[in-house]
């Protein structure tokens, strides 16, 4: 099995052969960082419309994680377009985190749309190290289809640990590898190289499950279920939630 992967692996980078010679370049990234804003605009407008009952499950506690001040503080790590922003409870302060500059434009549109929240700041970070948010200063941090695409989830967990306040909570829903014995999982190893470029960095082999077990939570509530999207090698997802 291990061998046919390599193959097919093989075969497929030779296919996109044009794509591994502009990143060698150092041409890709500026050209994904640029599209990839204007993919995922439309991507979450079909991500929330197939998930949209799973994500107003996932975040129809929020408010209980509501601080002393009375408001909610909410920071969301890697925001892209804020596709999430609706879900979110009215009065809530949001900050939003990506390292990626080009979402601002998109980030603008989005709190047009969503007068009900109280926009913070954008700030232009990756999550392993947001140095500019206070520790113990967030109520909540929600991160979706992230995890897939960080260098360290480790790190990205310590930080998330580091900004929440005791009690505060770590909001997920994340696409994972599917389970060894399945087809699906085959071909999310076959494709996962010319995937992790094509798409900024993302993983479609990941166990993100157990980073999240490992971290330093005292709670934490994690459900698998496969989601009912399009693209079957993104349907394996878990989601939750972990408190502090």
């Amino acid at each position: 099995m291990a061998l046919t992967v390599f193959i097919l692996r093989l075969a497929v980078c030779i296919l996109a052969f044009p794509m591994y010679l502009l990143d060698f370049l150092g041409l890709w990234n500026w050209i994904c960082k640029q599209w990839f804003p204007y993919f995922l605009a439309r991507f979450t407008v079909m991500y929330n419309k197939q998930m949209e009952s799973k994500k107003q499950e996932l975040f129809s506690n929020l408010r209980e994680f509501t601080g002393p001040s009375g408001k909610l503080s909410l920071l969301e790590l890697g925001c892209g377009t804020g596709a999430n922003f609706k879900f979110y409870p009215s009065g809530c302060q949001v900050t939003c985190v990506d390292p990626n500059p080009s979402f601002e434009k998109f980030l603008i549109k989005s709190i047009a749309q969503n007068r009900h929240l109280q926009f913070e700041r954008f700030i232009v970070a990756a999550g392993e190290n947001m140095h500019q948010v206070a520790t113990g200063s967030i109520d909540v941090v929600v991160c979706t289809l992230v995890l897939c695409s960080v260098k360290n989830q480790e790190q990205i967990l310590q930080e998330v640990c580091r900004v929440l306040r005791p009690g505060g909570a770590f909001y997920f829903m994340e696409h994972v590898a599917d389970k060894p014995s399945t087809w699906n999982y085959f071909w999310q190893q076959v494709l996962d190289p010319v995937w992790h470029l094509l798409f900024d960095g993302c993983n479609l082999t990941r166990e993100s499950w157990k980073a999240l077990e490992q971290a330093r939570f005292s709670k934490l509530k994690l459900q698998h279920l496969q989601a009912p999207l399009s693209w079957e090698l993104v349907r394996p997802h878990i989601y939750g939630y972990a408190v502090k």
